[in-house]
């Protein structure tokens, strides 16, 4: 709908607030704001939406002569102090609803002007599963991913797609903030997220020591020049209420847009942790256990930040590995592969591969026995059946370890794989090679006991993507064990314990979501190559999946 701005001009009897005392000759007169003058534009107000168009979204301007800052209150109990008077707010109880508006106009030394105003507001938006994810449906505590590159990062508030957004002109290293005792406490945030009678809540709990923005350390008095801890109590329960955002943010000119449309508003100046004058945030990426913020810099409009939060609890210079086992396959008993960890692909041509195999669910093609996932491509008189097995929707992570212990198929033509695809892959602006893609083990039939690791991802995709190999001994004879570490710092790949592969890992490549697993044997096909005439059947043998964070 285009919006049509009707404008509401009200100029009221205006109460004046003077302090009797004799003038100060530093700061002049202690005169109250006069001619205090509100300007409220409801979105999408028109002849046919009297009352807006559902967003709830009003922009304010208020001016007054000898004013120096602004407050609003609202009748839905939340607060903004305004310097410049301007700002947007979204109001969120659904429906056609009244409200009562308090402007306060703020001169020198604290003396005041104030006016109230009423407006009539309709709203109907919502983001359910952004305030599911958020609290879990009750109450969920969040953490600054100190360990991920550009955890913190700052770039242009703009649309121009050529520039990588997520930390276009600074990433923060890992732990970049923590290099001294006098930036350490911006680790310690709990931020937590709660529902209490439909209403979300935020608790920021930093120890009664915030993070400042070298240009807010006048705030609490501080000159130090630098970002800085600063004793500033934030305790106290914050409304947010959720409204909805218009903004185009990329990842990279490559990368699909990734923004959820959702502005998050933090009631009585609340913030999530790092103190830049702002307390609306834009969601750029949420999941269960990672989310992407952005926020205009309080004062600078062309100045975004940027910071990314995690539900597990930051531990400073971990060990390299992963050694918490929180999903796995043992194989260890017969019959058709646990349905509660597994399901399938189905159908013909390998996606685009030009693969000769039709994948099934029959146990002729895939079956747990003798304590071994075997996944067996087989040849029908020419015609080519075998099994591809996935954990999409039920088990989906980001970081960790994988282990997977397996003995490989024989025969030209066949092309087993070990792999992880990014689980938004079916989303729009997603699709593969947006979404990621995790190589583990590849191996081709006509080439024995070369292993294959490639990434995947735009710009390095099919043929050309960021890959290696090496050789080892009885690929097909022997179990060996395939392995990844994946953490938000790079992705290496092993076999045997043997590292012969590794890509950085950053906010400039899709490697920071979650992911699934994939167990399949493709035949012929773009990868596997001819299929030798002889071959009948052949199967890939696993003997455990293990994951660990």
């Amino acid at each position: 709908m285009k919006n049509i701005k009707k404008y509401i001009l009200l100029l009221l009897g205006l109460t004046f607030l003077v302090s009797c005392q004799e003038e100060d000759k530093n700061i002049g007169d202690l005169d109250a704001p006069t001619n205090l003058v509100v300007e409220a534009v409801i979105q999408g107000q028109d002849a046919n939406n009297p009352y807006g168009d559902g967003t709830g979204v009003v922009n304010f301007k208020a001016h007054a002569d000898n004013a120096i800052s602004y407050k609003y209150a609202f009748s839905d109990g939340n607060t903004k102090n305004v310097p410049s008077g301007e700002f947007a707010y979204a109001f969120n109880t659904n429906g056609i609803i009244e409200y009562t508006v308090t402007v306060i106009a703020f001169g020198k030394g604290g003396v005041s002007t104030t006016t109230t105003m009423m407006l009539t507001v309709f709203s109907d938006f919502s983001d359910l599963e952004a305030v599911d994810f958020l609290t879990d449906g009750t109450s969920k505590e969040w953490y600054w991913s100190a360990s991920e590159p550009g955890h913190l990062g700052v770039g242009p508030n703009s649309t121009d797609e050529t520039q990588n957004y997520f930390g276009f002109w600074y990433q923060a290293a890992p732990w970049e903030k923590a290099a001294s005792p006098d930036s350490s406490c911006l680790y310690d945030n709990v931020l937590t997220f709660s529902v209490e009678n439909g209403q979300l809540k935020f608790v920021l709990d930093n120890g009664g020591k915030t993070f400042f923005n070298t240009a807010f350390e006048g705030v609490v008095g501080g000159s130090a020049g630098t970002d800085m801890c600063y004793d500033y109590d934030v305790s106290g329960l914050k409304n947010v209420t959720l409204s909805p955002s218009t903004s185009v943010v990329t990842m990279n000119a490559n990368a699909a847009t990734q923004t959820r449309g959702t502005l998050m508003n933090f009631s009585d100046n609340g913030f999530m942790g790092y103190y830049i004058g702002q307390s609306t945030y834009e969601i750029l990426s949420l999941t269960r256990n990672r989310m992407v913020v952005r926020a205009i810099m309080g004062n600078d409009p062309g100045l975004a930040w940027y910071h990314t939060f995690t539900t597990t609890r930051p531990v400073q210079n971990p060990t390299t590995d992963y050694t918490n086992l929180v999903w796995s396959d043992e194989f260890n008993i017969d019959g058709a592969p646990d349905a509660t960890k597994w399901g399938y692909d189905l159908g013909a041509g390998g996606w685009g591969n030009q693969e000769a195999q039709n994948y099934t669910n029959s146990a002729t093609n895939s079956v747990v026995s003798n304590g071994n996932l075997v996944i067996t491509a087989i040849n029908s008189g020419g015609n080519y059946t075998s099994a591809r097995l996935k954990s999409e929707n039920k088990f989906e992570f980001t970081y960790g370890k994988v282990e997977v212990r397996a003995k490989l198929p024989v025969g030209g033509g066949t092309w087993p794989a070990i792999w992880m695809l990014g689980a938004n892959y079916d989303q729009a602006g997603f699709t593969w090679p947006a979404c990621g893609e995790i190589d583990i083990m590849e191996h081709k039939g006509n080439v024995p006991n070369v292993i294959h690791g490639t990434l995947h991802y735009p710009g390095n995709s099919g043929g050309n993507g960021n890959g290696n190999t090496t050789t080892i001994t009885g690929a097909s004879t022997d179990f060996h064990v395939y392995k990844t570490i994946w953490s938000p710092t790079s992705i290496q790949i092993f076999v045997d314990d043997v590292l012969f592969h590794s890509v950085p890992n950053s906010n400039a490549v899709p490697f920071n979501h979650d992911f699934f697993l994939i167990l399949n044997v493709a035949m012929g096909g773009t990868f596997g190559g001819a299929i030798d005439p002889g071959f009948t059947q052949s199967s890939m043998e696993v003997d455990y999946v293990r994951v660990y964070q």
